[in-house]
């Protein structure tokens, strides 16, 4: 029988007012734990796929790095609860992929997500998956596929102007997987995480942006090896992208 009446299972946050409210008390705890076990992640050695369409060369170089971004800015507990909540509904997609009679697949034999890894291994990318055949829905199979969890404003921007436009990060991503990963198509699928609305749009394979984002991602590793950084992406912080930047303050109040 389990003893309801002790509470010497119970584990309190240190550092939190006796006072605090239960709801406030358990957020404290999971936040803190996810933080602990970001912290406790090995850091990247590599420029990933998905990173290469960032607009600021400079930013790039500091996560290839590994440069400590400025004070407070680093992954809090809300931000690491919205990364696993995507990682959640990206596997709710997948299942629902399936049962509509789509061969999706995300893992090889070994358990490990398909990808890529070039220039020694200072570049990689690993994909959502690839949908080898499926129903006739006007796509040649085999195709890439991405999926992104976004909420109700971004995925309504994304529906109106497409991924091109509204998400040139994830349009990069999606040209340089197909690239690297020898497909001629993708499938780019966003959720709507307000209501679970759906969003599948067909993005063609383009060699000559994806050139342009491998050499960018080229010339990206060779600044880090020289220990060069890259001219900053504006001529002051008041710039919309780097008032946003976690490394705002290193780049212009220190590093030249």
């Amino acid at each position: 029988m389990i003893d309801l009446n002790s509470g010497s299972g119970l584990v309190y946050g240190r550092g939190l007012p006796a006072a605090a409210a239960p709801a406030q008390r358990i957020n404290a705890l999971i936040d803190r734990a996810l933080v602990e076990q970001n912290h406790c992640q090995p850091p990247r050695d590599y420029l990933g796929g998905s990173r290469i369409g960032e607009p600021c060369a400079r930013k790039l170089v500091y996560e290839l790095t590994n440069t400590p971004v400025d004070e407070g800015k680093g992954f809090g507990g809300q931000t690491l609860r919205i990364f696993d909540a995507g990682h959640q509904f990206e596997a709710l997609v997948v299942r629902w992929l399936r049962k509509a009679g789509f061969d999706l697949r995300d893992r090889g034999q070994d358990g490990r997500q398909f990808g890529f890894s070039i220039a020694g291994g200072r570049i990689r990318g690993h994909i959502d998956g690839v949908i080898v055949a499926g129903p006739d829905v006007g796509i040649a199979w085999p195709a890439l596929w991405e999926h992104k969890t976004l909420n109700a404003k971004s995925w309504t921007d994304l529906v109106k102007r497409g991924v091109q436009l509204s998400k040139p990060v994830y349009y990069a991503q999606l040209q340089i997987y197909m690239a690297y990963m020898e497909l001629r198509s993708a499938l780019f699928t966003a959720l709507n995480k307000d209501n679970q609305a759906l969003h599948h749009e067909v993005v063609p394979f383009d060699a000559s942006a994806a050139q342009a984002l491998s050499d960018k991602a080229v010339e990206i590793v060779r600044a880090a090896q020289a220990g060069e950084l890259p001219p900053r992406i504006a001529q002051n912080a008041d710039f919309y992208l780097c008032r946003w930047c976690a490394y705002a303050q290193r780049c212009w109040e220190g590093d030249v």
